[in-house]
């Protein structure tokens, strides 16, 4: 069988049969550690096996968790995560190993590359630290592991634990039905509202709700979640402070940028300050442009943040005579998905295939991906929001693409989730445009992984790819979802089928950059934010106040002081963006300028600049430093001017 089942037989066994899996793992590697084999294929081969085998049994569960979570996979994933931490503590603490891997030796590249990660990531994870050290150093990942898992949940259980509910029609008269379809309910016999922070219903109030306060309840109840996170913040922050301290670094923020294409803490935040700055007179001519409509309309004379979406919205319509609400009807989600399969088999060579696979859920699509009538790779597509369902988008790699110590070829598969507005049985899901690009996005991500083609695992895919980078692919694919030519072959009317017309189409394209000044500034003010918090140690209220400071060159809106931003802030407190949350912008310079490299006015890409984009920067995956693939593909590096073109800002 090429690819592996998703199934998990008994949740309440799962840990057990994982301790069970990494002990016999860490059997092998003592093993490997302690014979005399010095070679690359005899060492680092079946290490790699192991990695492989591992994520093979524990990736369902941590993908189950985030998909269809239950006090049973909560559990199952919590007794996991200690073993997990203390299993990548053994091995990064394994002496012999460490040693064995410096005296190893190998002129092919992508085996270097392998051997380059491996003793600097045993560096970091405390190889060259004193027993004691070593100790407590294990000791901190594991209790970081868990406050991640913590700060997740929390938010979680804060977005299902509150709802509006709406009884008065005015309310909601300018909410477009297919929203309004998911609000209505029934209580008692009458029918009323339901508003949830579930993000397509908290959206669709924020941005169509006629009820101003009702709009500041929903941001209130938004911006408050989770209120227990503070503490686990400090904690967090803590720890952070103390694991770079105690690996040589000067802070959090340093350690970080030790896997990073960004060569130093200076660089990232002279960055981050200069893209503020050219976007600040931007974003206040577009702020002072939302002001005047405000008042001019409904005489607000005091806009707050809970009035910009509403507001935006509507000056968004009266511009461009558009709104997101006219081109919903033409994005019905399966058809949507079948364009966006369609462009990427045309830009890259490659088919997708329909496949009968055992799934989470019944909305799950499954596709095997061929290249030249050969299977290539297996995706996963779960779309619609549901309450068992942690909010946003991400891709989730499964398998990797790599040659085993057997020689046998390995094939990749990787999982694209979404919280698109569900189907029901007198309604598709229909999508906003942004979700288009949110698909696109996250389709990204996932060809980045699907169509590496190196034969080492460490670094075939996405893994081994510098963190600051990753978002590259993804961002590059999601500039087509602007596109005319791409949007023509998806965009028909669910119910008659009639194609969007073409003056609604350059719509899409007009309105794009429509407060794209406001939207970099808010970017930069997160990974300002993020990338401070981190240069050195803030505690309790110190870490309002860095938000505040920075706030008073990024937000040109006062802030309410219920707003705690930071206690919903999942990125980097419960995922992987930890003074990295500026590689978004980072990785965009890449992006828009291999994006205006590779389009074509007229079908939508220029297939030679395709190819090599395929061949250069998607096949590659982590074997060598981005920067590098980059000068290869194109004999030059990056332009900032390509970034501020993409958003209009000249």
């Amino acid at each position: 069988m090429p690819f592996q089942e998703f199934k998990i037989d008994n949740l309440e066994t799962f840990p057990n049969k994982l301790e069970k899996l990494l002990a016999s793992q860490l059997a092998t590697i003592n093993e490997l550690s302690s014979n005399s084999d010095y070679s690359y294929a005899g060492v680092i081969k079946p290490m790699q096996d192991l990695d492989e085998e591992l994520g093979n049994f524990f990736t369902p569960l941590s993908h189950l968790n985030s998909v269809e979570n239950s006090e049973a996979t909560q559990k199952a994933y919590e007794a996991c995560l200690p073993q997990l931490s203390k299993f990548s503590s053994a091995i990064s603490q394994n002496e012999a190993l460490y040693t064995k891997l410096k005296k190893i030796k190998s002129e092919d590249s992508q085996e270097k590359r392998v051997l380059e990660n491996d003793i600097r990531d045993f560096v970091l994870s405390g190889a060259e630290l004193s027993k004691e050290k070593k100790k407590e150093l294990e000791e901190i990942n594991i209790k970081l592991s868990e406050l991640g898992n913590n700060f997740s949940q929390n938010l979680l259980d804060a977005t299902n634990a509150f709802e509006m509910i709406v009884e008065d029609e005015r309310d909601v008269a300018e909410i477009p039905e297919s929203d309004l379809a998911l609000a209505r309910t029934e209580i008692d016999g009458k029918t009323v509202y339901k508003f949830t922070l579930q993000i397509p219903s908290y959206l669709a109030y924020m941005t169509y709700g006629s009820n101003r306060a009702r709009r500041e309840e929903m941001a209130r109840a938004y911006s408050t979640r989770a209120p227990e996170n503070a503490e686990v913040i400090d904690e967090i922050l803590a720890l952070r402070d103390k694991k770079a301290k105690l690996l040589g670094f000067e802070n959090f923020a340093e350690y970080s940028l030790a896997t990073k294409d960004a060569s130093s803490v200076d660089e990232v935040t002279k960055f981050l300050e200069e893209l503020g700055q050219k976007a600040l007179p931007y974003a206040k001519k577009e702020l002072e442009e939302l002001k005047e409509f405000a008042l001019r309309t409904d005489n607000i004379e005091s806009l707050q943040g809970f009035d910009v979406a509403y507001y935006s919205e509507k000056l968004k319509k009266e511009k461009f005579d558009f709104d997101e609400s006219m081109t919903k009807p033409y994005f019905e989600q399966s058809k949507v998905l079948k364009g966006l399969l369609e462009v990427v088999s045309g830009l890259f060579g490659v088919e997708f295939k329909e496949a009968n696979a055992t799934v989470w859920n019944e909305k799950v699509k499954t596709f095997d991906i061929y290249r030249e009538n050969s299977l290539a790779g297996r995706i996963y597509f779960d779309l619609e929001a549901r309450e068992s369902k942690r909010g946003g988008a991400w891709m989730h790699d499964w398998e990797t693409h790599y040659i085993d110590s057997r020689g046998q070829k390995h094939l990749p598969t990787a999982f694209v989730v979404c919280n698109f507005s569900p189907s029901t049985n007198k309604t598709p899901s229909l999508l906003r445009h942004d979700d288009v690009v949110t698909l696109f996005h996250e389709m990204g991500h996932a060809i980045h992984h699907l169509f590496g083609r190196c034969k080492e695992r460490s670094i075939s895919g996405i893994n081994g790819v510098a963190w600051d980078v990753v978002e590259f692919p993804s961002q590059f694919l999601e500039a087509f979802a602007y596109e005319k030519p791409i949007l023509k072959r998806f965009a028909l009317h669910y119910e008659s089928g009639e194609p969007m017309s073409d003056e609604l189409l350059d719509k899409i394209k007009d309105s794009k950059n429509f407060q794209s000044a406001l939207g970099i500034l808010r970017q930069v003010e997160f990974s300002l934010f993020d990338f401070n918090l981190h240069k050195k140690l803030y505690q309790g209220d110190e870490v309002q106040a860095l938000l505040d400071e920075i706030r008073k060159t990024t937000a040109l809106l006062p802030v309410p002081k219920y707003n705690k931003f930071q206690n919903g802030f999942a990125h980097i407190f419960a995922g992987g963006y930890s003074a990295g949350y500026y590689s978004y912008k980072w990785a965009e310079v890449l992006s828009a300028d291999a994006f205006y490299e590779c389009l074509d006015e007229e079908r939508g890409f220029n297939q030679e600049k395709a190819d090599g984009y395929l061949e250069y920067i998607l096949s590659k995956g982590g074997s060598e430093d981005m920067s590098s693939l980059y000068k290869q593909w194109l004999g030059r590096e990056p332009k900032v001017e390509s970034l501020l073109k993409l958003y209009g800002i000249n």
